[in-house]
């Protein structure tokens, strides 16, 4: 008897491992379920939904229309949403990416014209020969008779150069105006390379729609490059609005900024920082230096600021024209007033409701704000006001 169910037992167990190893992995899950209804600003009450779960580390989101909504995963895949029908679709045809540390398929942006070209612009960790680096592509996406998507026509307009054995600071973030595509650059963890300008690590680059290389950017050895700004550390917010391209960057225990980018301008990395060394807390560099702009706000201790978005939308009229910033570390949004390009009134709110907030987007139409949490788990949630 005991030899039969030492059998039965082998038999049991192999069948168990066999499925996992046949299992194909979950995909996130499409379902609108309410968070809460209880969370209060100095404006609107909130009400938070969840749009969808089982996201794995989500970075980047843009909106097709008012329902459907394109979402990356740092881990490599694209997912089209569509959040009324309660869908979603894996999107084919990416490149290679090189999800380590923190690299791996980042931001995603429309073209201006999309509805007409299906032109989509992404940024992603790339690796060559070991090394590593930022890279910027476009592609159509399309959609087969199957009803199935995938990019096509994938030209790669932007790669940071040089590629290095580094996992760290590849920013990544994509702004968009009718002429002009900005991406930003980390440090990539070489931090004096941010004020050397015959490199791209640490700066913002500015290209034409197409990826060539428009005039007014820095000039590097009397040609033009493709550097707008320099002097970053990582970059993770990007928003062009009001005729203004606004960032954040990320700082070392301190120092997380807030700028206004302007054209040839140094932003001071790793010269000019309110942040301090992780290992024995010392300045690394002055608070101000003549010649190099000064952040317009600056976060100490560290948010770890992470999304950018310019609020324009119906949903909250009380809001429009200001700033809201994603925050990793303490799990919330910062909501920022401005006045003549000053910060006249900051609020803090959603914190440690729903987790490390990676990105944040306002929605095209009724303008609900969109938020993806940075999780193994991550989730897609929409905030909305709750009428009571």
């Amino acid at each position: 008897m005991l030899c039969r169910r030492f059998i039965i037992s082998i038999i049991f167990s192999s069948l168990i491992v066999g499925c996992k190893g046949n299992a194909e992995p979950l995909k996130p899950l499409v379902q609108l379920k309410t968070l809460s209804t209880d969370i209060k600003t100095n404006n609107y009450p909130l009400m938070l939904e969840s749009v969808v779960t089982g996201l794995e580390h989500p970075w980047g989101l843009a909106f097709i229309d008012e329902n459907r909504v394109l979402v990356t995963e740092r881990t490599g895949q694209l997912y089209l949403i569509d959040i009324e029908d309660q869908e979603l679709k894996t999107v084919a045809g990416l490149p290679e990416v090189y999800a380590q540390g923190q690299g791996g398929l980042l931001d995603i942006a429309l073209h201006p014209d999309f509805k007409k070209n299906r032109i989509i612009y992404f940024s992603y960790a790339a690796t060559h020969d070991g090394k590593s680096g930022t890279q910027l592509a476009t592609a159509k996406l399309k959609k087969n008779k199957s009803k199935q998507y995938a990019l096509d026509e994938l030209q790669v307009l932007f790669q940071a150069n040089p590629f290095i054995s580094s996992s760290h600071h590849f920013g990544g973030r994509i702004a968009l105006n009718d002429q002009y595509i900005y991406l930003s650059l980390g440090d990539h963890g070489q931090r004096n390379w941010a004020q050397d300008t015959e490199n791209t690590w640490g700066s913002i680059v500015r290209l034409k729609l197409n990826g060539e290389v428009p005039e007014g950017n820095i000039k590097v050895n009397n040609d033009t490059s493709l550097i707008y700004s320099y002097g970053h550390r990582n970059p993770q917010g990007l928003v062009y609005a009001n005729k203004t391209l606004y960032e954040h960057e990320h700082g070392p225990q301190g120092g997380d900024e807030l700028n206004i980018i302007r054209k040839g301008i140094n932003y001071g990395w790793p010269l000019q920082t309110y942040g301090k060394e992780y290992v024995t807390g010392f300045n690394i560099g002055d608070e101000s230096l003549p010649g190099v702009e000064a952040p317009l706000y600056q976060w100490t201790p560290s948010i770890a600021p992470s999304g950018l978005e310019y609020y324009t939308g119906k949903e909250f009229p009380n809001w429009q024209g200001q700033l809201f910033v994603g925050a990793l570390k303490f799990k919330k949004i910062v909501r920022l007033e401005i006045k003549d390009k000053n910060i006249i009134n900051k609020e803090d709110f959603l914190q440690d409701e729903v987790g490390r907030i990676r990105a944040i987007k306002q929605s095209p139409k009724k303008g609900y704000l969109y938020i993806l949490t940075d999780e193994s788990k991550g989730q897609l949630v929409r905030i909305r006001r709750n009428e009571m």
